[in-house]
């Protein structure tokens, strides 16, 4: 149970640099597709030591099919009553509002919560969020796998019932507040990445996705439904020259969120005759990023390969002047 008994070894002096206060979340799903919805959200408010301020949980009616019943145990006449995401928005931004947003796998915990404000038009307030799979890497913690259940047997936190977002977020917010200790004994960076609010998004599959190789699942180990975009019909040209423009054939990679939905910007670079790539090599001709500060692989390796870096605005203004391949 979480309480005050890890203050004791708090570092004599906490890192200035970490946040303020955490909003510890776990919601469960209808699945991974973009018309997917959220049928239950939980939030543990954490302060700045990672000790429990409050928690909130609610039920959410998809108005859709509920999806893996077998999985969260929330049927469509369980769910039928429910809010829609809508009318519990305001409560659930209050309760984010000011904190990062922490998650066990947070790029998925915060494309579903994105894509929901989205839809109800309104803006989520989170700016930065926290992947406790990243920080556990970061912490080196001897963990056979990067499940939830591995991390709270870790730290001897008991789940109660999985897959329920209540106990998932409190399970996380006792495994959290630990490992937020040891980070700050050790004068770790946390690795916190930038949150990009969705504008433009899509509730159906995407042109790539309907063509050929799309392959939903139910919670893998990345948030995005496994697909395969149809090859780029022309060779890589090479890099792309700052001020110049995209010329057909250039590989280009993304990282981090975007404000236009991640496949959505796909598809429109590939149907622009680029080649997009799921990782950033010496090949590379274009980085787009609107969080180049960020740690992830893609941006460090960007920096050692000297790779060209946009951020999304001007790459969606370059994608409008594509030179056609010579």
């Amino acid at each position: 149970m979480l309480d005050d008994s890890t203050a004791a070894a708090s570092p004599a002096s906490w890192p200035a640099a970490y946040p303020e206060g955490y909003a510890v979340v776990d919601v469960e799903t209808t699945g991974l597709a973009r018309d997917d919805r959220i049928v239950s959200a939980a939030v543990y408010q954490l302060d700045v030591h990672g000790r429990v301020e409050d928690s909130w949980y609610t039920l959410v009616n998809p108005e859709r099919d509920p999806g893996p019943v077998w999985i969260h145990g929330l049927t469509s006449e369980v769910l039928a009553d429910a809010p829609l995401f809508k009318e519990v928005a305001a409560d659930f931004a209050d309760r984010l509002a000011g904190r990062v947003l922490v998650a066990h796998n947070a790029a998925f915990d915060w494309s579903m919560i994105a894509r929901e404000y989205a839809r109800a038009g309104i803006e989520a307030p989170v700016r930065q969020r926290l992947c406790t799979i990243a920080l556990s890497k970061e912490l080196g913690l001897p963990l056979p796998n990067h499940k939830l259940e591995s991390l709270a047997a870790h730290y001897g936190v008991v789940q109660q019932r999985a897959h329920h977002a209540l106990d998932d977020a409190r399970v996380l917010a006792e495994a959290f507040q630990p490992s937020l200790h040891h980070a700050a004994q050790a004068g770790l960076r946390l690795p916190l990445l930038a949150c990009q609010p969705l504008t433009e998004w899509s509730d159906g599959p995407s042109a790539a996705s309907a063509r050929i190789g799309y392959q939903p699942s139910y919670r893998s180990s990345s948030w995005r439904p496994s697909r395969r975009l149809p090859p780029c019909p022309y060779p890589n040209p090479g890099r792309y020259e700052p001020g110049g423009q995209l010329v057909q054939g250039m590989r280009v990679a993304f990282s981090g969120d975007t404000s236009i939905d991640r496949e959505l910007l796909e598809d429109r670079t590939v149907e622009a005759g680029l080649h997009v790539s799921g990782s950033v090599s010496r090949l590379t001709s274009l980085l787009v990023t609107n969080d180049p500060g960020s740690p992830t692989g893609k941006v460090t390796k960007a920096r050692a390969f000297r790779t060209p870096v946009v951020d999304e605005a001007a790459f969606v203004q370059l994608l409008s002047h594509v030179t056609p391949a010579p």
